[in-house]
Parts: structure tokens; C-alpha cells; sequence
């Protein structure tokens, strides 16, 4: 939860192939005080059920830019590896995961809480600042 001093994050993924959500994407939180500063990882969390990150680490005072560092390479190794099981004639030539890692970095004030969900699919993602 934001004060009065300090910003508040929260994140969901919806994987946009399926229109389900994506359940078990390892996120990690980051932030600075400056654009000068040093990043200051402040832990992680997965993505639940539905999606939703809801135990993300507080930031810290005086904190200005934030970053969401989403490992998805595996959600998509393993959205694979049970499609190939389920239908074996359709197995794919083993490609690698075109985005292996989504990293967002934004801007925040004291004060504000900023969701921001990613939209994902295996070769693009878009995000926004939600509510």
C-alpha cells in the first residue's frame, strides 16, 4: 500500500494466445532513487492463478523509478511441453521463446499506486498502467 512517502506496485499477466491468465511467471521487483542511482532488487514473487502478483515488496522512500523483471521463458516451456503432450503430431521443431524475459521500468511519485498488467503471447507484449 502507498504513503503518503512512497509508491505502491501491483502486476497481473494475461496471456493473450489463450485469454487466460499466466500462472506461475517468477516476477522481480527493482527500484532506484534517480535516474544516477543504483537498482536495489527487493524481491519477487509468481504469478497465482489468476495471474495476479499479491505479495510484491514494498518500495522503499525516495524511490522514482521501479522495474518488474518478468521471467516468462518458462510459462512458455511449459505451455509447450503440455501442448506437445496433449497433441503429439503437432510437437514444434524445439524453437527457443522468442522474448525469454519482459522488463518494464517506469516512473512513480510518493503517494500513487501504479498496476501494471502485461499482455503476453509468445512473440510480442504490450503494458499499461492500470487500475
Amino acid at each position: 500500500m502507498s504513503t503518503s512517502s512512497t509508491a505502491s506496485v501491483s502486476t497481473h499477466i494475461l496471456d493473450t494466445s489463450v485469454g487466460r491468465p499466466a500462472e506461475g511467471v517468477a516476477v522481480h521487483l527493482s527500484a532506484r532513487g534517480g535516474r544516477g542511482a543504483d537498482w536495489q532488487a527487493l524481491g519477487g514473487s509468481a504469478t497465482d492463478a489468476d495471474g495476479r502478483c499479491k505479495d510484491l515488496p514494498a518500495l522503499p522512500e525516495g524511490t522514482t523509478h521501479v522495474r518488474l523483471d518478468f521471467a516468462v521463458e518458462s510459462y512458455f516451456e511449459k505451455k509447450q511441453a503440455d501442448a506437445q503432450q496433449d497433441a503429439p503430431a503437432n510437437r514444434d521443431s524445439g524453437a527457443a521463446v522468442f522474448f525469454p524475459e519482459v522488463a518494464i521500468t517506469f516512473a512513480v511519485v510518493p503517494g500513487e499506486h501504479y498496476h501494471v498488467p502485461l499482455l503476453l503471447n509468445p512473440f510480442g507484449y504490450s503494458v499499461y498502467r492500470g487500475s
